[in-house]
């Protein structure tokens, strides 16, 4: 029996309100993790090394987060796509949650020697499986939910679960790095972010063990349309949907650890900035993000999508171009343009980008295709990234080169949006 519509309206606020804060918990863990390799893993799990190897090998184990995802992506998608996209939703969470508090307790270097880096990276793997299967289920749950012609609005709700774990993380960071001193910091105080995450965990269970199932995959169910293997039926049908939305997807990717991740890194120890100033910037860009994910994302739902993410992947070639000569001035209200820019930018594509990697795919294996799209997107985006920009740094000592790269992936991410079908007008039921 269908729902009356005020009940399909207020249910789907309620979706999108829970997809909001779980997703939100999910990218607080895994940007903490970032932040930490960035100003505290080299010293405290590879002091055995140069600070520069130190430094690369913590941008290393965090690439392997995002190796897991596709994984996690193909694992959670085939799962979502046979049982439901709240279960696994549900234990998506849980996995992240262990994994972070786990981090948070993992003895050091000094400690255990050779044994802790293994322990980070086996912890980290598990984070990015955990989160390969997180976006494509909180998206589908508030897309499938949504009402006709808001369906961009509402999985945009998902998108801000990624700046408003950008705001958590750093604060809590900042929070941890003022209040101490900084060999205190270096000793324990970095913990207590990865600790803290229990709490956001237990929040975010109880919602969304509260909301029901999606509605479509219900359709999907009583039809006994599920597929026995959706990824292969994906891949078979839909392939070149996949790889134009992951190629699409991989500037934004990309240039967004350059900016969360990778900045932190680069202004603390090569621009001299201090920690709080520069984690300041993301938290005043992070705003900034949030609010343009919302205003494409609606405008998204009446001009269109394509159109929201072709633009933004061709003005992230010029961000691109100016993030580094601005921020190598040295001047914060400079380096805040620059940050600030970049995040927004990136709004104009992650604001109608649920809706879309939903609309490209068959019900049936929809959770499949968002989760590996978006995944594979990462893996080859934003995953070697931090990782790359150091080693480019290094071997040329100066950004030309980092600033290169990121403008050679926005171009080929405005090829990929070219190919894509606009799907605004697509019907997601059977």
């Amino acid at each position: 029996m269908t729902k009356p519509t005020a009940d399909r309206q207020v249910e789907a606020r309620r979706v999108a309100l829970a997809s909001a804060i779980g997703t939100t918990i999910e990218w607080y863990d895994f940007f903490i993790y970032g932040t930490a390799a960035a100003v505290v893993f080299a010293p405290q799990f590879f002091p055995q090394v140069s600070a520069l190897a130190g430094t690369l090998a913590s941008f290393a184990t965090f690439a392997i987060g995002f190796g897991a995802r596709p994984l996690g992506g193909i694992v959670m998608g085939h799962f979502g796509d046979r049982i439901g996209r709240k279960s696994t939703l549900v234990w998506c969470l849980l996995l992240m949650g262990i994994s972070t508090f786990a981090i948070g307790l993992l003895p050091n270097y000094a400690s255990i020697g050779a044994l802790a880096p293994v322990l980070l990276v086996s912890l980290r793997f598990l984070q990015g499986f955990a989160l390969g299967g997180e976006w494509g289920g909180a998206v589908l749950m508030s897309v499938e939910h949504a009402p006709q012609g808001r369906r961009g609005l509402f999985g945009s709700f998902v998108a801000l679960g990624l700046p408003i774990g950008i705001i958590l993380s750093n604060l809590v960071f900042l929070l941890a790095s003022t209040v101490v001193s900084p060999s205190q910091f270096a000793s324990w105080a970095w913990r207590v972010p990865f600790l803290a995450s229990s709490v956001l965990v237990a929040v975010g269970f109880f919602v969304r063990l509260r909301v029901a199932e999606s509605p479509i995959f219900e359709e999907v169910r009583r039809a006994q349309s599920t597929r026995r293997l959706p990824v292969v039926e994906l891949l078979r049908s839909e392939a070149r949907s996949v790889f134009l939305a992951a190629g699409s997807y991989l500037s934004i990717s990309a240039t967004g650890y350059l900016v969360i991740v990778y900045f932190v890194s680069y202004a603390t120890r090569n621009l001299q900035f201090s920690l709080p100033v520069t984690l300041g910037l993301l938290q005043l860009a992070a705003v900034l993000f949030a609010a343009s994910i919302l205003f494409f994302a609606n405008r998204s739902d009446t001009i269109g999508r394509r159109r929201m993410m072709r633009w933004s992947c061709a003005i992230l070639v010029i961000a691109s171009l100016v993030f580094f000569p601005l921020i190598d001035t040295r001047s914060v209200p400079l380096a805040a343009l620059a940050v600030s820019l970049m995040l927004v930018v990136q709004g104009m594509y992650i604001g109608p980008q649920a809706a879309v990697f939903a609309e490209l795919f068959p019900s049936a294996f929809r959770y499949s295709g968002a989760s590996l799209s978006i995944t594979l997107g990462t893996l080859l985006g934003g995953a070697i990234t931090p990782f790359v920009a150091a080693a480019l740094y290094s071997t040329f000592g100066s950004s030309l080169a980092i600033t290169i790269y990121a403008v050679a992936l926005s171009v080929v991410s405005w090829l990929c949006v070219l190919g894509l079908k606009e799907t605004v007008r697509t019907e997601l039921s059977l």
